[in-house]
């Protein structure tokens, strides 16, 4: 890992602070997740226009038809039997 630093409000280290112990974690594993999830959502911006881009191909759609039909069966009783 590499370490960053930065410098943020008082207010910001204070609530980042009592976030993590209210989840009990680390500071650091609140912001490390923090960080992936804001440069997940950055790099997912440009997702429209790659789709625009790179249409999916015939194969891929056939995928999604497949996808479309929905279980097979009716899996929902395994839930009640697996309570029991």
């Amino acid at each position: 890992m590499t370490m960053l630093s930065f410098r943020v409000d008082k207010r910001d280290a204070d609530e980042a602070q009592r976030r993590a112990e209210a989840l009990g974690i680390d500071r650091s594993q609140l912001l490390r997740e923090a960080l992936r999830r804001h440069l997940d959502r950055l790099a997912s911006e440009g997702d429209a226009d790659r789709w625009v881009a790179a249409p999916l191909d015939e194969g891929e759609r056939e995928l999604a038809e497949i996808a479309d039909w929905g279980p097979a069966e009716d899996w929902s009783d395994w839930a009640v039997d697996a309570a029991r």
